[in-house]
């Protein structure tokens, strides 16, 4: 048997799951606080939906980190408020972000919540640690896939300059 075998749960953290899972939940919180306020600006009813469905999955993230770092005796960070609703027509056109613009927004955060959820499941030497990030990681590309077809299908998606190289014969 070894150093670490055994349930897992019944394993201590070491210091980088506890900072990353820390982390993530931490700008988990923000996250949601960040698309309660696009809602407000979004206009588009497929694009408010996907918003309101990584609303659910982080409160889930949310919901499932904390027990993970209260069984452990881990301080949790701050929560923010809830932001209130507004109707898109009550914000000034000049100061609200454009449908493409919250779509945007919401890709590259998926995306960064991709690469936070496969660091922590590299570092991790706890399975279950691991598990539940492969899990969230999971969770995330879905909704990933979804906002790139919707991004492809409304127009907003902006691809980087496109290679065509066809290699000559010799």
């Amino acid at each position: 048997m070894g150093i670490l075998s055994g349930n897992s749960k019944e394993q201590p953290m070491h210091y980088g799951e506890v900072f990353g899972t820390w982390s993530f939940l931490l700008t988990t919180k923000g996250a949601i606080a960040g698309y309660q306020t696009y809602l407000n600006h979004a206009g588009d009813e497929d694009l408010q939906k996907l918003l309101e469905e990584a609303i659910q999955g982080g409160q889930q993230e949310v919901t499932q980190i904390e027990a993970l770092l209260k069984e452990n005796g881990v301080g949790l960070p701050p929560t923010p408020p809830d932001r209130p609703a507004a109707r898109l027509e009550d914000i000034p056109a000049g100061a609200r972000f454009s449908d493409a613009e919250v779509a945007a927004m919401l890709s590259e955060n998926i995306a960064a919540g991709l690469v936070a959820c496969s660091t922590i499941m590299g570092q991790s030497i706890r399975e279950d640690i691991a598990m539940m990030f492969g899990q969230l990681h999971v969770q995330k590309a879905t909704l990933g896939g979804k906002v790139l077809r919707l991004n492809k299908e409304k127009g907003w998606l902006i691809p980087p300059p496109l290679h065509h190289y066809k290699a000559e014969n010799d």
